[in-house]
């Protein structure tokens, strides 16, 4: 029946106002349930997307939980399904475009998987990746992926005791630890017979040190040198992954009782160092000097530094790691996996012909 002077319609009944004590806290579940009329339980299969709710009450808690400024309460929520859907992420050096590249595909498969991802740095020190691994294992992240770290053996292992870890560019093996990492013996013996092709004989190296994937690289280098008969031409200068590294190696090199006519370095950072090296030596790259990269990095393939370098999947790597720790997630005891990708070299402008 119409309503009519006689009958008039019942009042609408508006939304409580929050009390002045709630205006000056985060609003909680209580108080959208409160604001929408609803019961507490109710706001809660809501905000589940619980199908079984009817489309007026979801749009009662939708728009209370609009106009409060709602926002769930990830802490609580972990609590009750005893995960945070969260996962942390350590890598070495920030500074290096491998990891970045490498957090890329980490970030994409977390995201698919409905997972955030908390992204901390070692520094390239391994005291304060451990500070970094403690506070992640405090956060109750549900797993962590270790991108070329420098922690022992054994603190992985008490770690993964915890949380399922996944280590990405590591030499090390534990039970129940995933690793994903790139062939270098492989990468490194690519890189030389690169530069033999081209004529090369004295061929030297930029050495890692002691930074994870080094002692691999060294070895591809080695076996390679030795391979095409060049092991009388072996030289080895000390460096490490970064810039100044490079630099240093390359430097002492340059300034030795025979002067490379080519260079490997550790990684794309090493390499750029040496390209400084080799600048203010008054030479030229490849004229005098071939250089040779690893990584691929887009570093690598800027334009005005189109170097020649080892490819690793980075963003491939990324991926794989997150998939390994779903993967233990779902089945805590699986025996530990260790993926070996196959890498490829990349030809750019910085490697030719030796003109002496």
């Amino acid at each position: 029946m119409r309503p009519t002077l006689d009958h008039p319609q019942p009042p609408v009944k508006h939304a409580p106002r929050p009390s002045a004590e709630a205006a000056h806290r985060p609003p909680t579940i209580i108080d959208v349930a409160a604001y929408a009329g609803v019961s507490k339980s109710v706001v809660s299969r809501v905000l589940r997307a619980d199908p079984a709710v009817s489309p007026a009450r979801r749009e009662a808690v939708l728009v209370a939980a609009e106009a409060l400024g709602y926002r769930p309460n990830a802490v609580a929520r972990s609590l009750v399904q005893r995960r945070t859907f969260n996962v942390g992420v350590i890598v070495s050096d920030l500074h290096n475009l491998f990891f970045a590249e490498i957090l890329d595909g980490i970030a994409a498969a977390a995201s698919t998987a409905g997972y955030k991802v908390l992204i901390t740095s070692g520094n390239l020190d391994q005291a304060i990746e451990s500070v970094a691994l403690e506070t992640l294992l405090q956060l109750r992240t549900d797993g962590i992926i270790l991108a070329g770290s420098r922690l022992s053996a054994a603190a992985v292992r008490a770690a993964s005791r915890s949380v399922p870890i996944a280590l990405v560019t590591s030499g090390i093996r534990a039970p129940g630890v995933d690793t994903i990492a790139t062939d270098d013996v492989k990468g490194a013996w690519l890189a030389v017979e690169h530069l033999v092709s081209l004529g090369h004989s004295r061929i030297a190296m930029v050495d890692g040190g002691a930074d994870p994937g080094s002692a691999e690289r060294r070895r591809g280098y080695g076996t390679a040198m030795h391979e095409f008969g060049l092991g009388g031409h072996i030289e080895i200068a000390a460096g490490d992954f970064t810039e100044d590294g490079g630099w240093r190696g390359a430097r002492g090199l340059l300034h030795g009782p025979t002067r490379p006519t080519a260079i490997c370095a550790a990684n794309d950072l090493a390499a750029i160092g040496a390209l400084n090296a080799i600048a203010e030596a008054g030479l030229e790259v490849p004229r005098d000097v071939s250089v040779v990269g690893y990584d691929n990095t887009a570093l690598a393939a800027l334009r005005h530094v189109a170097l020649t370098t080892v490819h690793q999947p980075r963003f491939q790597i990324g991926e794989m790691a997150m998939t390994a720790l779903l993967r233990r997630l779902q089945r805590p005891a699986a025996r530990s996996r260790h993926d070996l990708l196959v890498p490829s070299l990349v030809i750019r402008q910085t490697t030719a012909p030796p003109t002496l």
